[in-house]
């Protein structure tokens, strides 16, 4: 393969992985908006109507989110065990 290929190649792959960083960032933040366990149990019923393959994503966001959030308040109020 020359090189100008593999150069464009790189470009292009660093390029995909720059949009796809830039979407992840998104979907975290409008899930971040997700905080009450109202919010989140209207949540977790749409989710439930998909395939665990379709809201993988969605889940790995939303249970980090809620391990930071738990973690913070440990941090900042101690542990409540």
């Amino acid at each position: 393969m020359p090189l100008k290929n593999r150069i464009t190649g790189v470009r292009t792959s660093l390029a995909n992985r720059r949009t796809q960083r830039r979407a992840h960032r998104q979907l975290s933040a409008e899930l971040a908006a997700f905080q009450t366990p109202a919010e989140r149990a209207e949540l977790d019923l749409i989710l439930g109507r998909h395939d665990e393959a379709e809201t993988a994503q969605i889940r790995d966001i939303l249970n980090r989110q809620d391990y930071e959030r738990m973690r913070t308040r440990i941090a900042v109020g101690g542990y409540r065990g």
